[in-house]
């Protein structure tokens, strides 16, 4: 961790900032370790304050103490039994920190507001910062790549182990219970977002919520499912036919298919996220089908399952050894239903490698 918190020093001392309240869950657990979970965004098990020289605090209460110093090592733990800015009162003036640095993208307004207030009287102003910790999170290191990895492998054994007992009649709320309960039983945390299963018609919804309507034979399911590993996320999606898939099915699968892989095909160092789209997306209006591709080709994927970079229309990112990101192209047709494939990819220096290993259901 000690080389995430000098760097975040040599920030604050070319910005001129005397130090930085890190709220954000998981750039918290990125910069120290502390693996605790906020209850909601507006309570909080902790925060860091880093000041721009020195040792570094983890701020927390009596619940999580115990945790803190076991995990975040190299930090000194302070209790506020009173609340974070209260405690700042005490701690701000004796290191010396006249401007406050926060994540202004994790603070609401009124937390905001009122932290601003109580500080002014102690000379204390606050400088609203954004992604600093996630430009860092943005090129994953060895070890990052490597629970990654093994977060998208338990993934693939959680789906092939719940396709081997789907069968027509089972409703979509029944097939995404089996899906995350099977998660926690094989090992992970549990899963990264509410997991997707929209058979036919509800397939045309990207973000479909599982009901009560059966699969029915024939039809083509979207599955969209990822799970928790040691705190980093996979995410993947599969479409699948329980019985023989029409000729629709099959070609549309086809076509989407072939967009990944020229998605996929296109990611190297030093591409846009754009430039990367527009190869897959390209494929599918070729196809007849563009006006039925309406989001982005993918996104990053760490210890958030949505972080940058993004893979879409307006992306001028430039992708950089190291990144995880999805490619995930889809075709959703109104009353007909979808088809979506997708997996993840890590950039290297000369191409990306593809960290789905099981291509048993990518094609038909």
């Amino acid at each position: 961790m000690g080389t995430y918190i000098d760097k975040i020093q040599q920030v604050l001392r070319r910005k001129k900032v005397d130090a930085f309240l890190v709220t954000n869950q998981e750039n918290r657990r990125y910069l120290s370790g502390f693996t605790a979970h906020d209850t909601s965004f507006t309570e909080r098990s902790g925060a860091l304050l880093i000041p721009a020289r020195g040792t570094p605090f983890l701020l927390t209460d009596f619940r999580y103490k115990i945790q803190a110093e076991s995990e975040a090592k190299g930090f000194e733990v302070i209790l506020y039994p009173q609340g974070i800015t209260s405690l700042l009162g005490d701690i701000l003036p004796k290191i010396e920190c006249t401007r406050l640095a926060f994540e202004g993208h994790a603070m609401t307004h009124a937390a905001a507001t009122s932290m601003t207030k109580s500080l002014m009287k102690i000379g204390v102003s606050l400088v609203s910062v954004c992604g600093w910790v996630e430009k860092m999170r943005t090129r994953k290191t060895g070890r990052e790549i490597d629970l990654i990895r093994r977060s998208v492998a338990l993934n693939e054994a959680v789906f092939r182990e719940v396709h081997g007992s789907l069968c027509p009649g089972i409703t979509e709320q029944e097939a995404a219970l089996q899906i995350e309960t099977l998660m926690r039983s094989m090992g992970a945390e549990g899963p990264c977002f509410a997991t997707i299963v929209a058979g036919g018609p509800n397939g045309a919804l990207p973000h479909a919520t599982p009901g009560e309507r059966k699969i029915e034979k024939g039809e083509p399911v979207v599955i969209d499912m990822g799970l928790v590993l040691e705190g980093y996320c996979s995410d993947m999606t599969r479409t699948v036919v329980l019985g023989e898939p029409d000729t629709l099915t099959v070609k549309l699968f086809r076509l989407v298919r072939k967009a990944q892989l020229a998605g996929i095909d296109a990611i190297r160092p030093g591409v846009t996220g754009r430039e990367v789209d527009r190869a897959a997306r390209r494929v599918i209006s070729n196809g007849g089908y563009g006006k039925y591709f309406g989001h982005g080709l993918g996104h990053g994927v760490g210890l958030e399952v949505h972080e940058s970079p993004r893979l879409n229309k307006k992306s001028r990112q430039r992708l950089t050894p190291g990144m995880v990101i999805t490619v995930e192209p889809g075709i959703y047709i109104p009353g007909w239903g979808g088809i979506r494939l997708e997996n993840m990819v890590v950039v290297t220096e000369t191409g990306c490698e593809v960290l789905n290993r099981d291509t048993t259901f990518l094609d038909i």
